[in-house]
């Protein structure tokens, strides 16, 4: 087995007013190296807070968060800033690209910070625009893309670097059925093209379909696990409006007849 992440009795409380909210409780999982996951539940689950912690945006209350065996609940905000740099791409659900960059700069930025020489950024920026059908698009700006568009530029963004894994908050929350469907298709070829470790939170059945494996939360706790397996998109479709019906979250940008 090789796991890229490692979460072990992870917990996450909030102080407020006298009250504590237990936002994350004792939740253990692993990625393995190549996984695409879903983290679903309804809202008030505690999902964002787990992705927020894996980023570290959040400080844990307590437990370990390993990547790449690496405990980053020990690290320093220095360090932290070299594990988001070096370790993480991201996918947000507002896209958080630069007006006045094109599409090209936008991917570039980020090996730009990491030093890398311009011809090697060129290359590489090249190379994710092809592996995610966007060339036509990447001396545009964003005002002058889709959301769709966008939410594809910030794809070879978060890839460009060659993350150990991609974090995706909610990334078709802002696009329309046929702009979801586009950015779906593109996460589908980072990770099977490009063997990207992916965990995706969503609320959104139709997207988990893509997934390879469901973790469901509910009360800042793991209560359910899907996995694909051999199951048609259809029938992991089908089993994740089941459970997310059972759980009381859960929608859908589509459906199957």
């Amino acid at each position: 087995m090789d796991s890229v992440l490692i979460v072990e009795h992870l917990e996450k409380f909030y102080k407020n007013k006298g009250s504590l909210t237990k936002a994350v409780n004792m939740v253990s999982f692993e990625v393995e190296k190549g996984e695409y996951i879903g983290i679903m539940g309804a809202s008030g689950s505690g999902k964002s807070t787990l992705l927020n912690c894996i980023a570290s945006i959040d400080r844990v209350t307590a437990g370990h968060i390993y990547i790449k065996g690496k405990d980053i609940t020990a690290l320093d905000e220095e360090a932290l800033a070299d594990y988001r740099r070096n370790d993480l791409g991201f996918v947000f659900q507002q896209f958080n690209l630069l007006d006045t960059l094109s599409g090209r700069d936008n991917i570039a930025l980020a090996l730009a910070i990491n030093g890398e020489e311009p011809e090697k950024i060129q290359e590489k920026v090249e190379l994710a625009a092809r592996d995610l059908e966007i060339v036509d698009i990447l001396d545009k700006f964003p005002y002058e893309m889709s959301g769709g568009q966008q939410q594809r530029i910030a794809c070879a963004r978060a890839l460009v670097t060659n993350p150990a894994l991609v974090l995706a908050d909610e990334p078709t929350g802002a696009l329309d059925s046929k702009s979801a469907g586009m950015l779906l298709k593109s996460f589908q070829i980072m990770n099977e093209k490009k063997h990207a470790t992916i965990l995706m939170v969503t609320h959104d059945a139709f997207s988990a379909s893509y997934c390879k494996r469901i973790l469901f939360l509910k009360d800042g706790k793991i209560f359910h696990e899907l996995v694909k397996g051999d199951s048609s998109r259809e029938e992991f479709f089908r089993e994740i409006m089941q459970v997310t019906a059972l759980s009381g979250g859960g929608n859908s940008h589509g459906f199957y007849r």
